[in-house]
């Protein structure tokens, strides 16, 4: 049994630990070099194992003065804290990171975490809203 993720510095240490490990096992197990989808499908799978708690390509609203204006999908809301982005590309763009950044401003949750699944090893970056 692994110790506990024991870091005050971090957000939601423990919860993040299990979603980087999964993306490892993920990679570990399937390789690099298929498609996002295959991958999405293939998280879920993980959590759902792990029994980690976790809703997939949550809707959520864009609001402009009340009114709804558009609407988009978060690949997956982890415990109802942590936003995760996959990707499969080798390096993390401005683009993706902005992403992110957009998600939690909209969603409002604190934690964001991009994973990108390159040809050779698995990437992942935690994005804070402040």
């Amino acid at each position: 049994m692994k110790p506990p993720v024991n870091r005050e510095d971090l957000l939601y240490p423990e919860l993040s630990y299990q979603i980087v490990g999964c993306a490892y096992d993920v990679h570990n197990e399937i390789g690099g070099g298929l498609l996002e989808k295959v991958y999405q499908k293939a998280m879920a799978v993980a959590f759902r194992n792990r029994t980690i708690s976790f809703s997939e390509q949550e809707h959520y609203p864009v609001m402009f003065e009340g009114e709804k204006v558009g609407a988009g999908y978060f690949d997956f809301v982890v415990d109802g804290k942590v936003v995760v982005e996959l990707k499969r590309t080798q390096h993390f763009s401005r683009k993706h990171i902005e992403q992110v950044v957009a998600y939690l401003k909209q969603s409002g949750l604190k934690l964001g975490i991009l994973i990108h699944f390159g040809q050779e090893q698995v990437r992942y970056k935690r994005i804070i809203n402040e």
